[in-house]
Order: C-alpha cells, then sequence, then structure tokens
C-alpha cells in the first residue's frame, strides 16, 4: 500500500503523523496537569509531553532511515558499480526507483553498442596479440624486460623456468646478481644497441645473456651458459679411433705386460672414457627441450582434479602416446585408470596413472614397456621414451589403490605462468603509487580445519595483481596440517585426510606463499580471519605477513553501507560475478571472486573519493563496528 504512494505524499504523511501526535501528546499532557493538582500533576504532564515527543521523533527518524536513507545508499553502490538497482532495494523511492534503473540499464545498453563497435578491431588485435605471446611462451630463450629501476616489466616461460620465483614489479637484482648486468648497462651507455654478458643468478647459477636497449626499458635475453661439446661425427670417430688401437695392443698381450704396452693401454683407455663422457654429455643435450602442459600429456585420458597451470618439460606427441597405451592396457585388465599429479621433490612432479585394484607386476609393466606406443615412430618404444625424458616407470600399491608413477620435471606451475607476463606500463608509472588502481597486491584465501585459532591451514591459494588487473601469476597448494581433518570441515571444502598426505607442511607451504607475496598489498574478504591464521603460525613457521591489508568487507561497506549485507556471496551477487558451485569455498575459487570484487570496487571506491590506499584505512577504521583493521598497529 505504503510502496504505491508518491514519495512525497508519504513524506507529508510522515510530518502529518508527527504534527498529529505531538498535538495529541500536548493535550494528553495538560489534561493530565488539569485534574491534578499542585507541581506534581505539572511533572507528570511535562514527562508525558517529553517523552511522548521524543518516542513520535524517533518513530519518524526510523521511517525516514527505512524509506530514504538505507534505499539511497543501496541506490548509491549499485549505481557507482555500474549495476541496475534491485527492486526491492529501491521500493520505498517511488519514481526514483525505476528511474534509477532505466539509467542504469541505458548506460549499460550504450556501453553494449560501443563494444559491438570496437570488436571487429579489438578482436584483430588480441589474435596478433595471442599470436605474439605464443611465440614469446615457446621462444627457447628466457627474456625479461626491466625499467631504469630494474623492475620487471615483462618475462616469458623460459625466464622463469631460469629464474625461479619471478614476478612483475620485483626487483630484477633478486634474481640475478647485479655486477654484470650493471656493466653491461654501462656499456650500454657509450651507444652500442647490445652487448653480450654472463652473469649468475641468486642461487649460483650461470647464465649466457645479451642486453639491448628498448622504449620503455631494456630487453634481457638469457640462456644456459652452454658447455662446449665436439660434433656427433668427431666424437664417434674418436671412440673408433681409440676403440681400434686397443684391439691390436689385447691382441699383443701374452705373458708379462711390458710397462710401455700397459702404459699405452692406460692412455688409449683414458682416452676412451674421456670420448665416452663427451657422447654422453651430448646425448644429455638430446633431451626433450620442449614443454607440454597437464592436459596435452593427458589428452583423451580420464584426468583427475588437478592444480591449473602445470607446464611440464616434456614432448607432448610421444609422452600422450605411451600413458594412451597403458591406459589401454589397464582397461584391457579390467581396471579404470585415471591420471594425476602430486608433488615428487625439488621442481619435480609425479604423473600419476591410477586405479582401484591390483598393482601392476613389473615384468609385465617391462613388457609393455618394449612396445612401440606411436605408430608413426615404430623404432620408439615406451622404454625409449621414458629414457628420452630422463625419467622412469615403476608401479606402486596402497591397499585397495594402484598406480604408475613417472616423475616429471616442472618447468612452470600454480606459482608461475605458463606463457608470457607483462605490464609494460609499470616502467611509466614512477615512484611507487598508492592508489587502489596502482597497487600490486596479492588477493588470497584460506580453508581450514575449522573456524577457532586452535585450528590449522589446509589450502591456500593466491593472485597476484599489478595495476588494476590480472598479471596470470597464481599460487595455490595443499597443507598438511599434521591433524585429521574433521568431517564437518571436509563437508565444506572437500579435502581430506588423503588429499593432504602428501601435501607440504604448514611451514614449506607459508614460506613459499611469503616468497610469493613479498611486500605486496595483501587482499582478502574477512581479512582478520585468514591474516590471524598466517600471524600465529610466524614462531611455527618463520614466515612473518607484516604486509599492509585491505578488507573486501570493508570495502563493500564504504560503498553500500553497514545496513547491508557483505558476504562474499552477497558481494559477488550485487557486482554481477558468479562463482561456480564446485569453487565456491575452495581457496582459489574463493579468491577468484575476491579479485574480480576488488577490481569492480575500485571505480566505486574513486566515485566517492576513496582513492589510495590510505584513505581506504582511514575509512576502514569507521566500520570497526562491522570488523576490525587487519592492518598492524604502526
Amino acid at each position: 500500500m505504503l510502496t504505491q504512494m508518491s514519495l512525497r505524499l508519504r513524506v507529508l504523511l510522515m510530518f502529518a503523523g508527527l504534527a498529529g501526535a505531538a498535538l495529541a501528546i500536548s493535550g494528553a499532557a495538560l489534561w493530565i496537569a488539569a485534574r491534578g493538582q499542585g507541581t506534581d500533576a505539572l511533572v507528570q504532564g511535562g514527562m508525558v509531553a517529553g517523552f511522548g515527543l521524543l518516542g513520535a521523533v524517533t518513530a519518524l527518524w526510523y521511517l525516514f532511515d527505512l524509506h530514504l536513507a538505507r534505499p539511497i545508499e543501496s541506490l548509491a553502490g549499485g549505481l557507482r558499480t555500474g549495476r541496475a538497482p534491485d527492486a526491492a532495494e529501491a521500493r520505498y523511492l517511488a519514481d526514483l526507483g525505476p528511474a534509477a534503473r532505466d539509467a542504469a540499464e541505458a548506460r549499460a545498453r550504450t556501453a553494449e553498442a560501443l563494444a559491438e563497435a570496437v570488436q571487429d578491431h579489438a578482436a584483430e588485435l588480441a589474435r596478433e596479440k595471442a599470436s605474439l605471446e605464443a611465440i614469446l611462451a615457446d621462444f627457447g630463450a628466457g627474456a625479461v624486460m626491466f625499467d631504469a629501476r630494474h623492475r620487471v616489466i615483462f618475462y616469458n616461460a623460459s625466464a622463469a623456468r631460469l629464474l625461479p620465483g619471478l614476478a612483475l614489479d620485483h626487483q630484477l637484482d633478486r634474481y640475478l646478481r647485479p655486477g654484470a648486468l650493471r656493466a653491461a648497462q654501462a656499456r650500454l651507455a657509450t651507444g652500442v644497441g647490445a652487448t653480450d654478458l654472463v652473469c649468475l643468478t641468486a642461487q649460483g647459477a650461470r647464465l649466457s645473456g645479451r642486453l639491448r636497449n628498448l622504449e620503455g626499458g631494456l630487453l634481457l635475453i638469457l640462456r644456459d651458459r652452454a658447455v662446449e661439446r665436439p660434433a656427433p661425427r668427431a666424437t664417434l670417430e674418436a671412440l673408433r679411433r681409440h676403440a681400434a688401437t686397443l684391439v691390436p695392443m689385447l691382441d699383443a698381450l701374452d705373458g708379462p705386460i711390458p710397462p710401455a704396452l700397459a702404459q699405452a693401454i692406460r692412455d688409449e683407455g683414458q682416452g676412451l672414457a674421456v670420448a665416452t663422457r663427451e657422447l654422453s654429455q651430448l646425448l644429455a643435450s638430446d633431451a626433450p627441450t620442449g614443454t607440454a602442459t597437464l592436459e596435452e600429456v593427458a589428452a583423451g585420458l580420464t584426468l583427475a582434479p588437478t592444480p591449473p597451470g602445470l607446464l611440464f618439460q616434456a614432448e607432448a606427441g610421444p609422452l600422450n602416446a605411451l600413458l594412451a597405451m597403458l591406459d589401454r592396457q589397464l582397461r584391457g585388465q579390467g581396471h579404470a585408470p585415471t591420471v594425476s599429479v602430486l608433488p615428487y621433490a625439488g621442481d619435480e612432479m609425479r604423473l600419476i596413472l591410477g586405479w582401484t585394484g591390483p598393482a601392476v607386476p613389473i615384468d609385465r609393466l617391462e613388457a609393455w614397456l618394449t612396445q612401440a606406443p606411436d605408430p608413426d615412430q615404430p623404432d620408439l618404444s615406451g622404454a625409449d621414451i621414458l629414457a628420452a625424458h630422463g625419467t622412469g616407470l615403476w608401479p606402486e600399491a596402497d591397499g585397495d589403490a594402484a598406480r604408475l608413477v613417472m616423475p616429471l620435471r616442472v618447468v612452470a606451475s600454480a606459482t608461475g605462468t605458463a606463457g608470457v607476463t607483462y605490464d609494460f606500463a609499470l616502467a611509466r608509472r614512477g615512484v611507487a603509487s598508492s592508489r587502489l588502481a596502482d597497487l600490486t597486491c596479492v588477493v588470497f584465501d584460506t580453508e581450514t580445519t575449522g573456524l577457532t585459532p586452535q585450528d590449522s591451514i589446509v589450502q591456500i591459494a593466491g593472485l597476484r595483481l599489478a595495476r588494476g588487473r590480472l598479471t596470470g601469476e597464481r599460487f595455490e597448494t595443499l597443507v598438511n596440517p599434521g591433524r585429521p581433518i574433521p568431517p564437518a570441515s571436509t563437508a565444506i571444502h572437500g579435502i581430506t585426510d588423503r588429499m593432504v598426505a602428501e601435501a607440504p607442511d604448514l611451514t614449506a607451504a607459508l614460506n613459499a606463499f611469503h616468497h610469493f607475496c613479498d611486500d605486496s598489498v595483501l587482499i582478502a574478504h574477512n581479512a582478520p580471519f585468514d591474516m590471524g591464521f598466517l600471524r600465529r603460525a610466524s614462531a611455527e613457521t618463520g614466515a612473518h605477513f607484516d604486509n599492509r591489508v585491505l578488507d573486501t568487507v570493508l570495502l563493500s561497506a564504504m560503498v553500500w553501507g553497514q545496513s547491508a549485507v557483505h558476504s562474499l556471496d552477497a558481494l559477488t551477487e550485487r557486482l554481477g560475478i558468479v562463482i561456480p558451485p564446485e569453487a565456491r569455498h575452495t581457496a582459489m575459487g574463493d579468491t577468484i571472486a575476491t579479485a574480480e570484487a576488488f577490481l569492480r570496487l575500485i571505480p566505486a571506491l574513486e566515485a566517492k573519493g576513496i582513492e589510495r590506499f590510505e584513505q581506504a584505512v582511514d575509512q576502514a577504521r569507521r566500520h570497526r563496528r562491522l570488523i576490525e583493521d587487519a592492518n598492524l598497529s604502526a
């Protein structure tokens, strides 16, 4: 009934009601004073008038808050985030609600028409960009571009392999010892276009490179320092010569060996050993230098849920043919294998072909490996493919579960990127800016064994943002909590004791995450909860998270006010972000949703004058009644 009245009429009725209440209260007070006698009657009349008027004003304030303040606050938040206001939120605003909705929808139609107008041109640019990224991603050498202050603004997958942990907006000096780099820059300053250099990584590995001046920065091309090796023909000729020399010497052995003959045999044997070693090195250099994703390696097979972004040093074709052959053999035995991965050691992971049932006897597996899995390469057996990849394959059994295990080297994982990563605008940004749109951030989320401070982390995920966009750099790992995971927690996030049995412990996981974050601003939804777990573990792990923090709960309150619901589901619904049901309550799924929400909140916050980190923190302190600030006190 009320929502069908005009807003002006409802405001008039509110004030008319206040006036009527005031008259009624005044009349009641006068009646009490007239019936009574003395001071007590006057006091009673005054109290009735005072409390009555206070109640009437309070009721009017409540109606104004319900009909005007709250709907306008919600409407303003929707308009600033580009979302059409919900009809229920604006039901008390009469024509203002539909008018705002019409305006938002008109703006959306205009934006859609503009997007369609540039779609063809953008598609062509996207195709050219994708082609360039594909070329650079598969480029055998590592490519790193950095600005005058040595901040990384571009790198490809090969560079990420050569310089573990490489990330945008980090100092290149963290990954390469700066002496050779600065000397090369001094040579460039003399006017040469490019110069060669040999440099050391932070771990002491020797790399060769070439440094070149480009507009907006410097480009460094890196390669593993090559060891000079003889040509294959020369090496084989040396083997033939040494072996041919040894034969007549051996034929001459009849009785005691003359000292000169013994020395000659030793010399030729030493030459044969050296030539053999050189040939081994040469053959080792023929190991696969290509890369393949897990999806390429396991194409056509049943793939279990696995960490995203895995990239192996492998040839996809032969390895996929081998796995497909093993899959056929196992299915012929009545099994239904699936492909998964587990951590192994160093930069290797175990590729698992697992099933429920008895293990494969080793002699049967060896017989399978004598077969040629690829019809196009009939002279290449399964054992040859394993040898070419420098790995092996063996069976394992664990109760009713059995598997075939193959270690493979990972050249890019969930902590890196499989293609190229860049933000050329970093070179133009100048001194580090505290604008929300310029921050280098890590959005993260944790899953735990429970909700109390005594519980432990079982999964952590993070995404890096730079200058208001996702860089593609991501971190994700399960964590072995060292205790059973309660069934009630598993029912929420789906993580079981078996899934974390071989996962890193808390110390390894948080130190790796700390390296990923460095000094970036951390962003989380309900940050005090997640930051509490990280900071309470510092004594155990040695990883101290003293980073600056932003909380999307508080940012949401700055846009929509404290009276709105600020759960992750409510926030993403208001912003039009869809979280797939299977991704909700997973660390990476919630991280992706939080990152998208933060990026969409930035323009709305700027529209309210909240442009910088310091302003956001200052505004957050005004909402302490809603949630505490996760930033450490100065």
